[in-house]
């Protein structure tokens, strides 16, 4: 599929000004767009730019609150209950995220659950903002549910992603960020625009047998757990992405489950919804509140070049460390630009046709 590149300062400029048309704040449109942007620069094409589109529509369906006065509502000496006042998840996780690190800076761990909230982008992105502050970051989310639990056809839960950072000294830091389903639903647009299959083990049909049609979900079909089915493990997969719902939602006072809200704006939401918006749980743990930092970081130094050095197997190169991927493809990116898919540039067009912004003019 044709591509067009795109450097990073000419994504940030269009993207911060379409925040800024929607009636964000200068301070929320600029964190909105270095999140949301990251995703892009990571190599994480499915969270970025491609879903600018959908959060207009949800803005403009009176979904996401453009001025939002996010609070904290409960709490305790480390722990935390924000409500997001239903804005941008690009700009509700980072100030949850913040409330967890000055927690953790006076008390040695801070945890804060989120209600009323929308999709915030890459977790990776949110978890990471602990490293700076010799923290370990933790940071997940509940989702659209899409996902059939092991045995079942019904969808009940979301992609619920997983996302933990942890500093190290002279070695890169360890980032691991995964959905908890086989793929990501955004893989499955990925493939839609390229007329592609998926792999066997990623969707199922409406009757709840193996397919790879990438528009399974459109036909009634369901996302499949990790490990894709009980012999390969699904049942853990399912596992993995309840706790998120219930850590992420149950705890908060979102809405959970099947009820969580849809990200596209065309879904009605759900009837009889127990919570408010999508939820998420955050974490930052000091690592001088178990042992001293420079001592933890020389141990993960050694713990990193040691996997660094396992022996790979037949037809592979070498063995990754998580975050290994993301971080050399944003070295990359930044120097040779970011490439588009046509299907996304279009729908960036169609999006600056609504606030009177010129894409073409942003064009190599």
């Amino acid at each position: 599929m044709k591509e067009q590149v795109f450097t990073y300062e000419q994504l940030y400029t269009f993207t911060h000004t379409v925040f800024i048309k929607m009636g964000c704040s200068y301070a929320d449109a600029t964190i909105a767009t270095k999140t949301l942007l990251s995703a892009d620069i990571r190599g994480i094409d499915s969270h970025g730019v491609a879903r600018l589109g959908g959060y207009v529509r949800l803005w403009e369906a009176k979904r996401i609150n453009a001025n939002p006065s996010i609070k904290v509502v409960h709490e305790t000496p480390s722990t935390a209950v924000v409500d997001g006042d239903a804005g941008l998840g690009l700009v509700v996780a980072p100030f949850a995220m913040q409330v967890a690190i000055e927690k953790a800076k006076n008390v040695g761990t801070g945890w804060v659950s989120v209600k009323n909230s929308n999709h915030f982008g890459i977790a990776g992105f949110h978890a990471m903002m602990a490293l700076e502050h010799d923290m370990i970051g933790i940071a997940m989310t509940n989702a659209s549910a899409l996902v059939a639990p092991t045995f079942s056809i019904e969808k009940m839960l979301g992609t619920n992603p997983i996302a933990v950072a942890i500093p190290a000294g002279e070695q890169p830091p360890f980032v691991a960020d995964f959905a908890t389903t086989t793929a990501a639903n955004g893989k499955l647009e990925i493939l839609q625009r390229k007329n592609a299959d998926t792999p066997l083990g990623w969707v199922q049909d409406k009757e709840g047998n193996p397919s790879t049609d990438a528009n399974a979900l459109k036909k009634q079909g369901a996302l499949l757990p990790l490990g894709s089915d009980r012999e390969h493990g699904s049942h853990k997969g399912y596992a993995l992405g309840s706790i998120v719902d219930i850590f992420s939602a149950v705890l908060s006072g979102a809405s959970y489950g099947p009820w969580a809200p849809p990200f596209p704006a065309y879904i009605a939401m759900p009837e009889n919804m127990p919570g408010q918006g999508l939820g998420h749980f955050f974490g930052a743990m000091r690592i001088d509140a178990f042992r001293p930092a420079a001592d933890f970081k020389a141990n993960m130094d050694n713990w990193i070049t040691r996997f660094r050095a396992a022996k790979p197997a037949e037809g592979y190169e070498r063995v990754l460390i998580p975050g290994d991927p993301e971080r050399e493809m944003e070295a990359v990116r930044m120097k040779e630009g970011i490439p588009i898919v046509a299907s996304v540039v279009g729908d960036l067009k169609e999006v600056g046709d609504r606030f009177g912004i010129t894409l073409q003019s942003l064009i190599n």
